[in-house]
């Protein structure tokens, strides 16, 4: 086998440039013949980063698989007046992807909590479990000792690396918890949520477990919402004054916070937000919302203001970068998950779109020699693009074919290209007619063809996409749990190898 590569490899170095395979093409100047041949000449240049990373930013699309991504990249181009078929977003643009399998240890469709465990720890574990391994029960307190898993922020904080989360959900929401939080429930994210006798057993709430991780000297950033998590029951929620805090211990952890880091600034708001100053203050706690912060399509309205998160995101790396040694981020696109559990397609695509405009931002700040950028999904969703809609048809409109005939089902009525296999938007009865409303308005609910409260995600695979040092091992078919392996390899965390 050896001798074959070594002479397949001699006669390919005498083969001609312009030999039998040059041949003149009546399609060679055809617009799509063009643009693949300058498309093949760019990925022909790609090479191999086998460089130690200095940096590692991994961004998580919650519920973004891959009807999503193409959904949102339709719609991207369409809102800048672009064709939107043919747009090339940022995350596109990376050079490496692979599709990644999401299945849980004990489920075909997980949930958030396996998921991103799989990312931060390189094991799969079962549905609701964060940082414990496939043994633990759920729910299991007293028999979740001795199954924590070790995360990647925790390794490299205990090796001098700078760290940070930063998500539109709560910080204490699954996907961040997983950098940081071992639990066998993913809602005990306040002692509150808890029963009493895991309480009782020992077990620690998610958000103390952040505010008294010990890892390292602690993340240097933390950016999200989730307030009502760290403040107790008395206290007065800064931005609505109605509500309180849901802690039932009396504690108010964005004090203790600060007690333990004095280097540190606490904001909750806009203002103090835009007011932090990364080269004076080296350490940076931001929950913007008592519960989850605002869509994206909705947060100009936010009373207080909250920043975005291409903003959240730059004024992390601001934070980290004043480490020597590197850092490891991590970018939750949150409530693309929450609309879709809504039935609100168009507001789970504008938020992939902030993301995107997130992961461009990041492209661009960043050292592409020494930073390995991970872009991908925890799970799907299940959405679905279907009917024959013609080129340039709104991604939420109705379906229009390519004679201009708005199309129709057997009972008459039109459709919109996107829909969900099930969901709020289903009916019970004759199915609604959309001639009927504006599906292209963000609070449109998509119809949806199995009743359910809330939409459930989805088990096909997801993609991911990376550029930067070893970012190569990222193609093919991978499962889950190996982003975190190829991050700690990249960052020579990982065990050496043989």
């Amino acid at each position: 086998m050896l001798i074959r590569s070594i002479l397949a490899l001699a006669i390919a170095s005498l083969w001609p440039a312009t030999g039998p395979c040059a041949q003149t093409l009546p399609q060679q100047d055809d617009s799509y013949f063009a643009a693949a041949r300058a498309d093949l000449e760019t990925r022909l240049a790609v090479r191999p980063n086998t460089s130690r990373a200095r940096n590692v930013i991994l961004f998580v699309g919650d519920g973004m698989g891959i009807s999503t991504l193409t959904a949102a990249r339709i719609y991207q181009g369409q809102q800048t007046g672009v064709d939107g078929e043919s747009t090339w977003t940022a995350m596109d643009r990376l050079p490496f992807s692979a599709l990644v399998k999401t299945y849980a240890h004990d489920a075909q469709v997980p949930d958030s909590a396996p998921t991103a465990t799989a990312m931060t720890t390189g094991v799969k574990t079962r549905n609701d479990i964060i940082g414990l391994d496939q043994t633990a029960e759920l729910n299991d307190c007293p028999g979740s000792r001795g199954r924590e898993v070790t995360t990647l922020f925790e390794q490299a904080e205990d090796a001098g690396l700078a760290t940070g989360i930063v998500s539109t959900a709560r910080i204490t929401h699954a996907t961040p918890a997983a950098t940081y939080a071992h639990t066998a429930n993913r809602n005990w994210e306040n002692d509150a949520a808890m029963p009493a006798e895991a309480r009782a057993a020992g077990c620690i709430d998610i958000a103390r477990q952040l505010v008294e991780w010990d890892h390292g000297d602690g993340f240097e950033v933390i950016l999200g919402g989730g307030r009502a998590q760290f403040l107790p029951s008395g206290a007065t929620d800064p931005e609505e004054p109605a509500q309180h805090g849901v802690r039932g211990d009396n504690r108010d952890l964005t004090a203790e916070w600060l007690a333990r880091h004095a280097d540190g600034a606490y904001v909750w708001n806009r203002q103090q937000f835009d007011a932090f100053d990364a080269t004076r203050t080296p350490r940076l706690l931001g929950l913007f919302e008592r519960d989850h912060m605002r869509f994206e399509a909705q947060r100009a309205s936010d009373v207080a203001g909250e920043p975005s998160l291409t903003e959240m995101t730059l004024k992390a790396i601001e934070v980290l970068e004043r480490d020597s040694k590197g850092y490891v981020l991590m970018v939750e696109a949150g409530r693309i998950d929450h609309a879709h559990h809504l039935g609100l397609a168009g507001l789970a695509l504008e938020d992939t779109v902030e993301l995107d405009r997130a992961v461009r931002a990041v492209v661009d700040r960043v050292d592409p020699g020494d930073t390995l950028i991970i872009v991908t999904a925890d799970h799907s969703h299940n959405l679905t693009i279907a009917g024959y809609p013609q080129r340039g048809n709104p991604i939420l409109g109705r379906v229009v074919d390519i004679e201009g005939r708005e199309s129709q089902g057997t009972d008459g009525l039109p459709y919109t290209t996107l829909s969900y296999a099930n969901g709020p938007g289903a009916g019970s009865g004759p199915r609604r007619d959309p001639a009927g409303s504006d599906t292209t308005a963000l609070d449109y609910l998509q119809p949806a063809l199995v009743p359910l409260p809330s939409a459930s995600h989805g088990g096909e695979d997801v993609a991911v996409r990376a550029s930067g040092p070893w970012a190569h091992l990222l193609q093919g078919t991978i499962e889950q749990n190996l982003i975190y392996h190829v991050m700690a390899y990249a960052l020579t965390l990982h065990a050496a190898l043989p």
